[in-house]
């Protein structure tokens, strides 16, 4: 997993509870690279993991709902960072359909090693996106939380609904409908 990962995830962990917080989670959590992240650095997906459990024990909030958090946290710094990117599409939707043919092509080119999920998108009418994650890190609910961003991105509302279409999470279909 990139490191902007982690080190964006730290940063959020630190505007919402504290740096103690961030502290107490680098010294409790078991992570091989003794917690220190650098965004273009590659680190172990289970680091990301045991983040979120220590997170989850100190406050209580279920790790999806924290997954979901940094997602939107997420995506609005995508929007500054990567503005050149996201600026391009004149719509969530469209934005949103070109994540896997564009968006993550030119996410290659600056981390040739990046370990992306993979999305198919279907569009049956102009107010509906399906979403087809999979992604061996399971982590859909961050996924569902960037999808939340892009619509408040773009000033857009919609509802986002998630169905499950493996048990362990690594393959989940979003069905987006404004």
């Amino acid at each position: 997993m990139k490191g902007i990962i982690f080190t964006e995830f730290l940063d959020m962990v630190e505007q919402n509870f504290g740096y103690e917080m961030v502290d107490t989670l680098l010294n409790e959590s078991e992570l091989t690279s003794g917690g220190i992240y650098t965004s273009i650095g590659t680190y172990n997906h289970q680091e990301m993991v045991n983040l979120l459990v220590t997170l989850n024990m100190k406050t209580e909030i279920p790790i999806s709902q924290l997954l979901r958090t940094f997602g939107l946290y997420l995506f609005q710094r995508f929007t500054k960072i990567y503005s050149h990117l996201i600026d391009k599409a004149p719509n969530a939707f469209a934005f949103l359909g070109s994540i896997h043919s564009y968006i993550h092509v030119e996410v290659r080119k600056l981390y040739p090693d990046a370990e992306l999920p993979h999305f198919d998108i279907e569009q049956p009418n102009a107010n509906t996106l399906v979403m087809h994650y999979s992604s061996i890190r399971s982590m859909g609910d961050l996924a569902y939380g960037l999808i939340e961003g892009a619509m408040k991105h773009y000033g857009e509302t919609a509802t986002i609904t998630q169905e499950l279409l493996q048990e362990d999470g690594s393959q989940i279909k979003f069905v987006i409908e404004k």
